[in-house]
């Protein structure tokens, strides 16, 4: 078992198979730190040309971007207490600062997503109102009041002890099982307010930005093809990466009293919450539909990838092809 655990009074009373951890979830997050680290960084020096053009948007993007790396930044360290048989043998404040990252991460994707929504809502459907909204310092601001919000909130994790033992003597990160009251009364507030507020919200800008560029002469064709498509990946990025992860917390939060029911929901629990990580490789598709010369960008960093690879389709194909034709010449 974990050294750091050992002069801990506090277990956990369940004996739970944790056979998930050393099979599907570790190799998924490998993926997500090898595509979405690369991917995010160029999500960052986008954003940053989005700011430098005074676009509001760019400051919702780069704070999501950030958001991002800084959960890519634990993954590692996920990984390396999963290969360990779910056995917390680094210092116990990097359990807290992991536990942090992972659980900010969520609720900040999801209140930078809003910002996106509610952004592109005011401008289409008021595009005369909330004039100081649609300002680099009314974003900064309302940047600053999600970040805020979430250290507030997660400051309570932070106080609260991360590491519990099993019956293996194993040190157990973030995981408490049957889930403690403490917990329950977080996921009260982070299944409403987290997650069931955004998804409405969401979905009342996505209908009344349809309605009202449906009806405008004034947008043109590309523009309203870009405003729909990005508010429909907010919508499907949200509910892909976020709604199983909160259907899971839910039925944990309400019917978790015994170790029976923690064993049951176990695997499809972390399941869910292996899908949130899936967001740090979605987030970066929103930049294609910020602005027409974002996409030409990257269009245009694209095009020697897809070269390249048509180039050397088409060279294994004539490979292919050689060998038939010699044949034939060789048979006239």
């Amino acid at each position: 078992g974990g050294s750091f655990a050992k002069s801990m009074n506090f277990y956990t009373n369940c004996t739970l198979d944790h056979g998930i951890h050393q099979t599907i979830v570790p190799y998924v997050y490998i993926f997500v730190f090898v595509v979405g680290l690369p991917t995010n960084l160029l999500s960052l020096y986008y954003s940053f040309l989005q700011i430098k053009q005074k676009n509001e948007l760019g400051i919702y993007l780069c704070n999501l971007t950030i958001s991002d790396l800084l959960y890519l930044a634990s993954l590692p360290l996920w990984v390396h207490y999963m290969l360990q048989h779910d056995d917390w043998v680094l210092a116990p404040i990097l359990c807290k600062i992991c536990g942090v990252l992972l659980y900010e991460n969520i609720y900040i994707t999801i209140g930078f997503l809003c910002c996106i929504s509610v952004n592109r809502f005011l401008a289409v459907v008021y595009p005369l109102h909330f004039k100081s909204l649609h300002t680099m310092r009314g974003a900064m601001a309302v940047s600053l009041l999600i970040w805020l919000k979430e250290i507030v909130v997660y400051s309570v994790f932070l106080r609260s002890r991360a590491l519990s033992r099993d019956h293996d003597n194993d040190s157990l990160c973030f995981e408490h099982y049957p889930m403690r009251s403490l917990e329950k009364k977080v996921n009260v507030y982070r299944l409403l307010i987290g997650f069931l507020l955004p998804f409405f919200l969401l979905f009342f800008c996505y209908i009344k930005v349809l309605q009202t560029i449906q009806k405008s002469p004034g947008i043109r064709g590309p523009s309203k093809i870009r405003i729909k498509r990005l508010v429909f990946s907010t919508i499907v990025i949200f509910l892909c990466c976020f709604g199983p992860y909160h259907v899971f917390l839910m039925a944990r939060t309400i019917f978790e009293v015994d170790c029976e029911f923690a064993n049951e929901i176990f695997d499809t629990y972390h399941f869910g919450l292996m899908l949130t990580s899936l967001n740090c490789v979605a987030d970066p598709i929103l930049y294609c539909f910020v602005s027409e010369s974002t996409q030409n960008r990257l269009t245009r960093l694209l095009t020697p990838i897809r070269k390249f690879s048509a180039c050397t389709t088409r060279r294994n194909s004539l490979e292919l092809v050689a060998p038939v034709t010699q044949k034939f010449a060789l048979m006239t």
